[in-house]
């Protein structure tokens, strides 16, 4: 049964996204179920496929369908560091889908069986995206959880649907950007698998036709990622979208495209290429820019979500600076980074939305001593704002940490003082909420949504609040053990030398 883990991770998911709509019809709530239980199962084998890739010291593990040998075939490949992801990918999947129930609870059996079939659907895009080796199958991957994403964007109400329709028109330039890319290689190389393409590439690094697809790579992975300046459609997708869903689409949605930038920039290409670092070079500074644009623009927000959207952009731009530096720490920060930023943003997201759900406020300033009314909400809260910032010993300070010292280590200074300045920026939008939430004046929320009983909001919503919170001190106490036993065993052997 565990040598087919890396399909059912995909399998399960797709199943359940094609049941839901039938069985909600039958039962309301039946679709729902069927869809957290494969999300459950999908959870289950990415854990064992990293536990399995870590015990054996990082041996890959190379799933075939339907035993076609590659290249002619399509095969899943599972590494320490994808093995790491997806297991983020369906934890967080499995975490989202529980906690929006309390939002549905009035839908229709229609609604409901279409979210969760949305919901399954953007779990089944990202991981096959995270796990694919083959360039052509992850394009495919990558539509099903655009228009997954953009269907649950627009369920968040008119503005959803608006946010929604400018995703799709730059989310499809995207798309298409990274099909011509493909196309360039496939017409250079006549082959598609990613670990054949490494070979076959190295020899072809200063053709025009690769040079021009490196460059539509990183228009077309910026763009999926939210990286400055492609980021124009993030804010109001982020603000927008459906609040159960909120914190997926936060929390994953941009992160694997910025690990499958890694795979294609030094895994197939190899950072050693002239033209391979001029791209990463201009990754750096849009990255860099990002940071402090996104910093500055989330000071000016007073809509809870919009501000968590802008410091996305930012937190991206972390990511992208830990590639451009291309260095062990660099690259460590950047893998680091993709697993704590979920957990930070997809809490903050879940913070947020029960805010709303209870009080139907998402404003800053409107947040007054509601820490009194929700401790525990506001605990993770409190928990994931100083993973934002970068204190210890929550899992942010650590990414950052390492991205830093991979700068340091490449001398790469400027880099040192963008992130020292956007930390110090992050603290300013972050403290205000923390000054609004605890020290001023209770504003006065009229409850939408009272508690049924002693606790602050729906044990659905509260459970994946807390486990989040308690999930970002446990990425910074473990970073030790995640560094060493998985991120290192997955890296090129050249960045261990």
């Amino acid at each position: 049964m565990s040598q087919h883990f890396p399909v059912l991770i995909v399998l399960l998911p797709l199943t359940a996204a094609l049941l839901s709509p039938f069985f909600s019809l039958m039962h309301k709530q039946a679709g729902k179920w069927i869809a957290i239980a494969a999300l459950f199962g999908a959870f289950l084998c990415s854990a064992g496929l990293l536990l399995q890739v870590t015990a054996d010291g990082g041996q890959t593990i190379h799933y075939w369908m339907g035993n076609w040998m590659p290249p002619l075939g399509i095969e899943f490949v599972v590494d320490p560091i994808n093995a790491v992801i997806v297991t983020m990918i369906t934890f967080v999947a499995l975490c989202t889908a529980i906690y929006s129930t309390p939002f549905l609870k009035k839908s229709n059996w229609l609604y409901m069986g279409g979210y969760y079939t949305l919901m399954a659907l953007l779990c089944v895009g990202l991981s096959g995206m995270t796990l694919t080796g083959d360039v052509f199958n992850l394009y495919v991957y990558l539509e099903i959880a655009s228009l997954s994403g953009y269907g649950l964007i627009a369920l968040g109400g008119n503005k959803g649907t608006l946010a929604a329709f400018r995703y799709l028109l730059i989310g499809t330039i995207g798309a298409s950007l990274y099909l011509l890319a493909i196309g360039f290689m496939y017409s250079m190389t006549g082959s598609l698998n990613m670990a054949d393409l490494s070979v076959l590439l190295q020899d072809k690094m200063d053709s025009p036709l690769i040079i021009m697809a490196l460059a539509l790579l990183i228009a077309a992975f910026g763009i999926k990622m939210a990286l400055f300046p492609f980021h124009g459609w993030q804010p109001d997708s982020y603000t927008y979208s459906h609040p159960g869903a909120a914190p997926l689409i936060s929390g994953a949605m941009s992160k694997v495209p910025a690990y499958a930038m890694l795979r294609f920039f030094f895994y197939l290409f190899g950072a050693q290429h002239l033209f391979v670092q001029h791209g990463l070079t201009v990754i750096g500074i849009l990255g860099a820019i990002g940071i402090i644009l996104g910093s500055v623009m989330a000071i000016a927000q007073d809509d809870f979500r919009r501000m968590l959207a802008y410091s996305s952009v930012a937190q991206i731009g972390y990511i992208a600076v830990g590639l451009a530096i291309g260095s062990l720490y660099g690259l460590i920060g950047a893998i680091l980074h993709i697993v704590n930023h979920a957990f930070m943003k997809g809490s903050l997201f879940m913070v947020i939305g029960g805010v709303q759900y209870r009080f139907g406020e998402v404003r800053i300033s409107k947040l007054g001593q509601i820490g009194k009314k929700m401790p525990f909400t506001v605990f993770t809260l409190c928990v994931a704002a100083l993973g934002m910032i970068g204190i210890p010993p929550t899992g942010g300070f650590f990414s950052k940490w390492y991205i830093m010292l991979g700068a340091m280590q490449t001398q790469q200074y400027i880099y040192v003082a963008v992130l020292v300045l956007s930390s110090l920026l992050n603290a300013v939008y972050f403290f205000r909420v923390l000054e609004n939430v605890f020290i001023n004046p209770d504003p006065g929320l009229k409850e939408i949504n009272p508690p049924a009983g002693k606790l602050e909001l729906p044990l659905q919503m509260l459970i994946p609040i807390i486990v989040f919170g308690i999930g970002i001190l446990a990425l910074g106490f473990c970073n030790e053990a995640i560094v060493d036993g998985i991120i290192k065993l997955g890296l090129p052997e050249v960045f261990l030398r």
